[in-house]
């Protein structure tokens, strides 16, 4: 290398690029190596794949609500800052953490990422919600600024489906109500209306991954299991579905329900499902609180059409544990309420933990979707000796044009891409030559169909 030649190192540059020159001393000053050294140092290189769009200590993480301390350590490996709290934050307290430059969000299901929230965080890339339901985001504000959201609907699964398994016996046996008795100090050692589950039929509402792994467990006692989805499904084992959930309700003996909170499952079993089921049945719910009317569940608690039911969440709960809980279904005989626990295990959490913060890591290191609940689906490949910049923008007509004419003017070449779209919004991941792929980003942001840009390594 020539003697006047300065040393480049360059990176990746959150909103642009940046390069870190070490020049040569004057003729007959000695070079301080240790300062040449600390200066690489503190150079961050391109050529490491792992590299992204911000100096990784710089990319904020706030996390709520006690998320597992396996999501910690995955933060932590990678380079990011921190802060976690305990609780959750209430829309006010939401909207000043994130006006103060949070890239990463990870909540629970106690706080709520509304549009307001999500306007105010100018600089979040992402959401983590760590676990299975995302009814606390309004996941289609997220997406319209363009902030894709990841849940965790793998990591629980065994969890829940146990306590399914549990409360079926427990149901079936009254152990919910012969506990309560002894506690009270009263005898009452009878074998009416207990009945082993062997035998007998459980009806899944919803097959997905926890309503398939219960049919496994139940069929493991000796149930025979019938399921009913909206979509077509592979039976586990011996399960068999069936056309229609009246048919499933008129032949079960307990009815368990595993599906999401949409419109269509509002209410799906209020008066008219209720009655169609056997007499002496048992109903458990462990999948969202608005899917069951609950005073017409008590209702057929009191009357007996049902011997008992089993509830894990509620149309209304508590925002803390320090908060009374009020329902028409507190105290009626042979019903087990428990306080939304169904995937609260240690192992659960730190499943989800691992789960959840993974993917957000793919996703600001390489701009993955993979998994995301609300947005476009892209995966492109790494490629050596790029950059890669990412765009969402409005998905209307031209926007691929006008890009394609802007890498174009510039004579940039276009190592690899990816696009995906939905009705809403358009998702691109580019590789591009290194010597121009700042200037790209910069006019692709400032085109007025552009949601959010940046460049990664």
């Amino acid at each position: 290398m020539p003697r006047d030649a300065p040393l480049v190192q360059s990176c990746a540059k959150y909103g642009g690029s940046r390069e870190h020159t070490l020049r040569p001393p004057p003729p007959g000053r000695r070079v301080n190596l240790k300062a040449v050294q600390r200066a690489m140092v503190r150079a961050p290189m391109t050529d490491s794949a792992s590299a992204t769009s911000f100096p990784k200590s710089e990319i904020k993480i706030l996390l709520l609500e006690n998320v597992h301390e396996s999501a910690h350590e995955i933060f932590r490996r990678e380079g990011f800052h921190v802060e976690a709290m305990s609780r959750a934050l209430s829309e006010d307290e939401l909207v000043e953490k994130l006006a103060g430059g949070v890239h990463l969000l990870g909540i629970r299901s106690k706080t709520h990422v509304t549009k307001r929230v999500l306007e105010a965080g100018k600089r979040l890339l992402s959401v983590g919600a760590f676990c299975i339901g995302t009814n606390q985001i309004d996941l289609e504000a997220a997406k319209i600024h363009g902030v894709p959201v990841f849940n965790a609907p793998f990591s629980n699964t065994r969890s829940v489906a146990e306590l399914i398994i549990g409360e079926i016996v427990m149901l079936s046996r009254q152990l919910g109500d012969r506990s309560r008795e002894v506690h009270e100090g009263k005898w009452r050692k009878t074998a009416t209306s207990s009945y082993e589950v062997r035998g007998k039929t459980l009806g899944i509402i919803g097959y997905g991954h926890i309503g398939s792994q219960v049919g496994v467990l139940a069929e493991a006692m000796g149930m025979r299991v019938i399921s009913h989805d909206i979509r077509p499904t592979l039976p586990m084992g011996n399960n068999k579905a069936v056309d229609s959930l009246e048919a499933l309700l008129r032949t079960s003996d307990f009815v368990t329900l595993h599906v999401p909170e949409t419109p269509q499952t509002k209410n799906m079993i209020g008066e008219s499902e209720l009655s169609k089921m056997k007499d002496g049945a048992y109903l458990l719910n462990l999948s969202r609180g608005t899917v069951v009317d609950v005073d017409a569940l008590a209702r057929a608690i009191t009357s007996k059409k049902l011997a008992g039911a089993a509830l894990d969440v509620y149309p209304q709960e508590p925002e803390k544990n320090s908060d009374d809980f009020a329902s028409v279904v507190r105290g009626l005989p042979n019903v087990v309420l428990t306080p939304h626990i169904g995937g609260s295990t240690a192992e659960a959490q730190e499943a989800i933990g691992r789960e959840v913060a993974n993917v957000l890591s793919r996703f600001t290191n390489t701009g993955a979707t993979t998994g995301a609940v609300n947005f476009p689906v892209v995966e492109l490949p790494m490629a050596d000796g790029a950059h890669r910049v990412l765009n969402v923008h409005r998905n209307v007509p031209g926007v691929l044009r006008d890009i394609h004419r802007l890498i174009s003017d510039r004579n940039a070449n276009v190592i690899a891409q990816q696009l995906a779209t939905d009705p809403a919004v358009g998702y691109l991941v580019m590789d591009l030559d290194k010597e121009v792929a700042s200037d790209v980003r910069k006019a692709i942001a400032a085109l007025e169909t552009s949601i959010k840009t940046r460049i990664l390594y």
